[in-house]
């Protein structure tokens, strides 16, 4: 074992996620750099990041990009799913590509000025409306982990999505006449309420936008992020993410996706991208979390890995791995989550 938070696992998986893998080689990148704690400049970090920008999916996903930067349909670039540009460099960012190639800073540049609504939202629309929690939320993420910060553009969408969760300066759906409010459609009232949860808070927004929330260095948040950062974190501890029975809208029970582990995570949340977020704001060691680490704990096999449960194979430019079957992404995300527990 390299490390004394990986012996409570059933064996040591490190060998296979650090090893050569032409198919996958953001998994030895991310596990060097986030599980080993490696620096940017180390010399095998590099050779790893080089390796992520010239073989597997990154260069697949670049290969189908336009000239201009989107990817599929020019405009704001939430359809078709899940190969326009919203997916792409969602992808490429959840993959460990390097933000500073010429063709992911275009990508980003193209979000930047085209899925930015006139309230200065990231939306599924060109105007006002589309601005759904998910959306703001994974393209948010999506530029601070390509190197993003301190983007005017990107910076007030940030500041907008607090808004949108503290709701103010935003007026109820019903002051139609009111320069700035909540719409029926898409996000409709603070609290993370959304209209395709039946209007009711949805927890599969939340998470998406605490985990970009959860990517801003402390200096950066300011004080309306962090009450919409108290906000979330209240919300999302205020259930056992174990049962996952946030309110629900439409349905009698929690989704059966919250208990399937997967890879990429796009506006489907499961159990391990919540324990992911409230533990890079270190809840990891929170008895309310017990119950839900267990249950990440419990789906590793006998040589300490994670198989793939959901998939988006057949529907993205690139597919990842084989459901049913040991995964590295997934088992690089449960060691992100149980590392943080120690």
């Amino acid at each position: 074992m390299t490390q004394e938070w990986l012996a409570r696992l059933n064996d040591d998986p490190m060998p296979w996620l650090l090893e050569d893998d032409a198919a996958n080689p953001g998994v030895r990148y991310l596990a060097l750099t986030q599980l080993l704690d490696r620096p940017p400049d180390d010399a095998e970090v590099l050779d790893a990041r080089r390796a992520v920008m010239s073989t597997g999916h990154v260069p697949i996903i670049l290969e189908a990009q336009e000239a201009d930067g989107y990817w599929e349909e020019p405009g704001p670039g939430y359809r078709p799913k899940y190969r326009s540009i919203v997916w792409s460099v969602s992808m490429l960012a959840q993959l460990g590509a390097d933000g500073s190639d010429p063709r992911i800073q275009k990508a980003c540049e193209y979000l930047l000025e085209h899925a930015i609504d006139k309230n200065g939202a990231f939306s599924a629309s060109a105007t006002q409306g589309g601005a759904i929690l998910c959306l703001m939320g994974n393209l948010s993420a999506a530029l601070l982990d390509l190197g993003w910060l301190g983007d005017e553009r990107l910076g007030g969408a940030i500041e907008w999505m607090a808004r949108v969760v503290t709701g103010e300066g935003i007026a109820p759906q019903e002051e139609r006449d009111a320069p700035v409010r909540y719409l029926k459609s898409a996000t409709c009232a603070p609290g993370f309420c959304c209209s395709a949860n039946d209007s009711k808070p949805c927890a599969w927004g939340a998470v998406k936008v605490m985990m970009a929330f959860s990517k801003l260095p402390h200096d950066a948040r300011t004080p309306l992020i962090q009450r919409a950062i108290d906000t979330g974190l209240e919300f999302l501890l205020s259930k056992d993410p174990a049962v996952a029975d946030y309110p629900m809208g439409y349905s009698t029970k929690p989704s059966r996706s919250w208990f399937q582990f997967g890879f990429p995570v796009f506006y489907v949340t499961d159990v391990l991208q919540n324990l992911e977020t409230l533990t890079s704001f270190g809840y990891g060691t929170d008895p309310r979390l017990a119950e839900a680490m267990d249950l990440v704990s419990s789906k590793q096999d006998r040589e300490g890995r994670w198989k793939m449960q959901y998939t988006y194979n057949g529907k993205t430019w690139v597919d990842m791995e084989e459901k049913r079957k040991p995964s590295k992404w997934v088992t690089l995300r449960a060691l992100r989550v149980l590392r943080r527990a120690r």
